[in-house]
């Protein structure tokens, strides 16, 4: 007897969901125009630096995003769904800067709490491995640094097993170990296919763990891609050489030469943006008494200046890494 299969034959599985999908975001509060026609479309597994100086839009629209605020204009989707419900069923978390926190429970009373409001979570001892605060799990939440703080964040958002994740300045008041650290698991976790969006002002963290950088300024995107693809925007290189007693007319003569975009003294070192190094070389070496001569390509701060004209910011960032690295 022959038997025969008269199952059908399952349809071919469509293509997966963009795992963020922005068209058209628009979003103003009265005359200031946060959100000025945003479209990103983020791909499962994709590790993307959201980057931008203060008043960008990054916050806007990670909030939008996150189902916080509605859009003027435009549409979000997350995993397919729209952001509440991709949220509710825990496929979306997020670990924001400050907030949420209960300073009297301890920090495995915490995660137990927030686990008790889900119908399924991954189980406390092993979210408090993973973000690594299980030594730490008697603590009360309000004698914890703020680096354990966000660490104690990071583990909350771990508990949905969500497909994505969404972070505000994910590492501020880590230690560089502790930075180090957190980034690796992430990485681990992007490896294995969960999405992950972060805002920072550590702009070596974006250089180092990003797949793709999304810089935004003025409510839109200025420039999307690889790290090194970003950094090529900003043309030029970075000549600089020890010079001590530099005078003013030495400092004025590097300026005058071409191609020269800036001039900056620091200490006993000469740093000279341009886009002819070899001249700048030249001159340092045959009509200056300089040496330990350098010529560098320039970095993501240098594209981030270019790109966004916000000096500031990038003096800010570049701050930041000095104290904690």
């Amino acid at each position: 007897m022959t038997f025969t299969d008269t199952l059908p034959t399952p349809a071919p599985a469509g293509p997966s969901p963009l795992a963020i999908d922005l068209r058209g975001l628009h979003k103003s509060f009265g005359t200031v125009r946060a959100v000025d026609g945003i479209d990103l479309a983020v791909s499962p597994g994709e590790v993307v630096a959201f980057l931008g100086p203060n008043g960008a839009g990054k916050t806007t629209t990670i909030d939008m995003l996150l189902g916080l605020a509605n859009p003027d204009q435009g549409s979000v989707s997350v995993l397919g769904l729209e952001p509440g419900r991709a949220i509710a069923e825990g496929r979306v978390s997020a670990v924001m800067q400050s907030g949420g926190l209960l300073k009297d429970l301890t920090v495995g009373e915490t995660v137990e709490l927030t686990a008790s409001f889900f119908r399924s979570a991954r189980s406390v001892p092993e979210v408090l491995t993973r973000a690594g605060i299980a030594d730490i799990a008697d603590r009360r939440v309000g004698k914890c640094s703020g680096g354990q703080q966000q660490r104690l964040r990071f583990a909350l958002a771990l508990l949905p097993d969500p497909d994505v994740i969404v972070l505000d300045e994910p590492t501020t008041g880590m230690d560089v170990e502790g930075r180090r650290d957190f980034w690796t698991a992430l990485r681990a976790d992007a490896s294995r296919g969960r999405t992950i969006l972060f805002a920072t002002h550590y702009l070596e963290e974006a250089d180092a763990y990003a797949d793709r950088i999304v810089l935004v300024s003025r409510g839109k995107i200025v420039a999307d891609g690889s790290a090194a693809q970003i950094k090529n925007l900003a043309s030029g290189r970075i000549v600089s050489a020890s010079l001590p007693d530099i005078t003013p007319a030495q400092t004025a003569a590097v300026e005058s030469l071409p191609g020269v975009q800036g001039v900056e003294l620091r200490g006993d070192r000469i740093l000279v943006r341009t886009s002819d190094s070899d001249g700048v070389a030249r001159h340092l070496l045959t009509s200056t008494t300089a040496s330990d001569v350098e010529i560098t390509a320039r970095g993501l701060e240098d594209a981030f200046l270019a790109l966004t004209g916000d000096h500031a910011e990038a003096d800010e960032a570049t701050e930041t890494t000095r104290s904690n690295a």
